[in-house]
């Protein structure tokens, strides 16, 4: 009798405790979703609904005007042609940004793990402290390098800064990663006769989707909402979305248009939320991997 009592009481207690549990999560997914909703329904109400002042209720007559007026008609500067423009400047420097710093960050990686070499460790300590060095160190003497291979103001000039500041996270990936690769099968596969580049493309990097998705989702989310390295290395029509936002929603001329500012913000975070849904799962995954083979 006693045994039962103790049963129900434990299994209630079990039960409180998953409330709470549940109960705090949800209040915490509350609060960080709370701007979110509030970017999504004031880009869907008016700007005399807006300026009723209840930031939190739902659009009374919903619309898409704010958001067809971000993206082709809001004044950027002197261009009155929306966001569109540096949207896809966003896109055509982050995707090959990610693709080389990722492939390179594997190279490197394999190399300091399975081709070691005289100051290996030195060179693998370096790249690792380039991972702590603050942006604005970089600023100037990148200034002069892109002015120097004429590439400044464009968006290849913003491809190769985010390559070569990625490299040190991406090294440091797929290095911990590779790290407990084991030996045998590269000395299997080299008396095989598999040379460097077959090893890597057969063996090495077939295993390591876990690894790949996480540091493309971390490059992308840095790439994508980068501003400073923008507003230093470019100017006008070659500015990625970060910028032309923030211009956007600086803008000191006319009529402040909450609306559309928030619906250029939606389009901004689509990309990053899309990655983040899509490969959510399978970051999380990569990041268990990586610190069981770590």
């Amino acid at each position: 009798m006693s045994g039962a009592v103790h049963e129900t009481v434990s299994g209630g207690s079990a039960k409180t405790a998953r409330l709470v549990i549940y109960g705090l999560l949800l209040l915490l997914a509350a609060i960080y979703l709370l701007p979110l909703y509030v970017m999504l329904t004031t880009s869907l109400k008016s700007l005399d609904e807006i300026r009723g002042g209840d930031m939190l209720s739902l659009p009374s007559s919903p619309s898409i005007a704010a958001w067809t007026k971000a993206w082709g008609e809001a004044c950027i500067g002197v261009t009155c042609t929306g966001i569109k423009g540096y949207f896809w400047n966003s896109i055509k420097m982050v995707v090959p940004a990610v693709i080389i710093s990722t492939l390179l960050g594997a190279l490197n990686g394999y190399v300091l793990t399975k081709w070691r070499f005289p100051g290996h460790k030195i060179v693998f300590g370096m790249m690792l402290f380039a991972c702590f060095i603050p942006f604005q160190t970089v600023l100037i003497p990148m200034a002069r390098m892109l002015g120097m291979m004429g590439i400044a103001n464009t968006t290849t000039g913003l491809v190769f800064v985010h390559v070569i500041y990625g490299l040190g996270f991406t090294t440091l990936f797929f290095r911990n990663y590779y790290e407990a690769f084991p030996d045998e099968l590269i000395k299997a596969a080299m008396m095989d006769g598999a040379g460097f580049f077959r090893i890597f493309w057969r063996i090495l990097l077939p295993t390591s989707g876990p690894i790949i998705v996480v540091t493309v989702i971390y490059q992308f989310t840095n790439i994508w909402n980068d501003f400073l390295f923008g507003v230093s290395f470019s100017s006008g029509g070659s500015s990625p979305m970060t910028v032309a936002l923030n211009n956007l929603v600086a803008s000191s001329t006319g009529v402040k248009e909450y609306n559309v500012d928030m619906a250029a913000a939606v389009f901004a975070a689509l990309p990053t939320l899309f990655v983040y849904i899509v490969a959510g799962r399978y970051f999380v995954r990569g990041l268990m991997a990586g610190a069981v083979k770590g």
